[in-house]
């Protein structure tokens, strides 16, 4: 019945959604299937092992088998269908090339153990890092050359009322750098102000661009554009989002003011999201967006686009004033 409702569903789907759609189905009916099954023999939840088979219907069958969830090898069951697609997205713990276990070479032998877990230990972080990820304010003039695209009345209100905020959080912020474009530099003068002690940077890699066709295609840009704009904003990525060294004792907390496009990818990038789904987030200007990098390598998204210390009437998201896409 499952199988014959999501075949009408089929010509109405995009082909990529019909799959993400069609796994979480079976992973769920084969869930209550696992849950009958257990009740009818009246076996423990632990019961169900790698290499069982078990039927969703008389045309779909998986294959329970091991998942290696972490990069200490604890192992959980995923299940994998006829074709040997997996439902289970694993976690890159390498994801930033920085994971202890990945700058040390194994060992040769068992009597070589000891000297690995002591370099693996010297190599492990301890401290956590924040991103605070700012949009810089709405701004006038969007056709013009960049030193004419200054902030608007509207947009240096914004960002006032942004560094108050960042003010008012009592962080112990280490260091701010700012896109080099005119409007992310006047947004974070105007932070600075409200944090007189943070020292401004600023750098081009966050400068606004295209960073990989997106998916829907709401719009397309010549292929050279994505070409060009993706490679510097990946290179920004890989330059900001990053566990802590080891050398790090602290946690640090680093403001990086830039533009939507910018902090959009990134946001996609660093919780392991598809790249091209940075189309679908819409992010107010001044707004604030919260990532936290354990040492462990896990990534948390605390806050996303939040506008909670603006008033309503003072939220916009196009350069024309819009507080709708």
């Amino acid at each position: 019945m499952v199988l014959k409702f999501l075949q009408r569903l089929k010509p109405f789907i995009h082909p990529r959604q019909f799959g993400i759609i069609a796994t979480t189905t079976a992973t769920v009916v084969l869930g209550i299937a696992l849950y009958q099954e257990k009740r009818k023999k009246k076996m423990p939840p632990d019961s169900i092992q790698a290499g069982d088979k078990v039927s969703v219907s008389q045309t779909s069958q998986f294959t329970v088998i091991p998942n290696k969830r972490n990069s200490k090898g604890k192992t959980t069951l995923a299940i994998q269908d006829a074709s040997g697609n997996s439902t289970n997205v694993k976690w890159d713990y390498n994801w930033d090339k920085r994971d202890p276990e990945a700058l040390v070479k194994p060992p040769k032998t068992e009597n070589d153990r000891e000297k690995y877990d002591e370099k693996v230990k010297q190599k492990t972080p301890s401290a956590t890092r924040h991103l605070i990820l700012v949009r810089h304010g709405v701004f006038v003039n969007m056709d013009a050359d960049d030193q004419e695209r200054t902030l608007t009345a509207l947009g240096q209100e914004q960002s006032e009322m942004t560094g108050q905020y960042l003010n008012d959080l009592d962080l112990a912020y280490t260091r701010m750098v700012a896109s080099t474009m005119s409007r992310a530099v006047e947004t974070a003068e105007i932070i600075q102000k409200h944090l007189p002690a943070v020292k401004l940077d600023r750098d081009d890699l966050l400068c606004e661009g295209r960073p990989v066709l997106p998916e829907p295609v709401l719009y397309s840009k010549p292929d050279h554009t994505y070409f060009q704009d993706g490679a510097r904003i990946e290179a920004a990525f890989r330059k900001y989002f990053h566990r802590a060294g080891p050398e790090q004792k602290d946690d640090s907390v680093e403001i990086l003011v830039c533009h939507a496009n910018v902090i959009r990818y990134s946001v996609c990038r660093a919780l392991q999201f598809p790249p091209e789904a940075w189309l679908r987030i819409v992010l107010p200007h001044a707004s604030v967006t919260h990532i936290i990098i354990r040492p462990s390598g896990h990534v948390y998204l605390q806050g996303l686009g939040s506008v909670g210390h603006m008033t309503p009437s003072k939220v916009t998201v196009s350069s024309r004033g819009r507080n709708l896409p």
